[in-house]
């Protein structure tokens, strides 16, 4: 059997403030609907979600989710800092011709790991 992840959700406590995070350091546009009482901005060709509303907590001690970083990880980790989150690992060589991963802190306190190729 082959396991895939097949959606993720990251909490945020408000939701303007981790969409321009995301938008900011990715250039992707999000849409927030609302279902239910929740809150959900749908990742761009992802499946996944930033989620927010009743049971949802953010921060960083749960499941790190790693999203792709363009080609190179640079591209995205330069813009963590001007859009409001740290760099909590610096982009490092995961050696074996893997790739490389760098971990951040988004606005909402989660812990978030960016790879990618180069």
């Amino acid at each position: 059997m082959k396991v895939e992840a097949c959606w993720f959700e990251i909490p945020v406590i408000e939701q303007e403030r981790a969409t321009k995070f995301y938008s900011d350091i990715f250039d992707v546009k999000f849409e927030w609907q609302e279902n239910g009482g929740f809150k959900m901005a749908f990742f761009p060709e992802m499946r996944g979600a930033l989620m927010m509303g009743e049971g949802y907590s953010a921060g960083n001690m749960g499941i790190m989710v790693y999203l792709t970083a363009s080609d190179d990880l640079l591209v995205v980790l330069d813009k963590v800092e001007a859009a409001g989150g740290k760099i909590v690992v610096p982009k490092i060589d995961i050696g074996n011709d893997v790739g490389f991963s760098a971990h951040i802190m988004d606005t909402e306190g989660n812990k978030i790991g960016l790879w990618s190729k180069s």
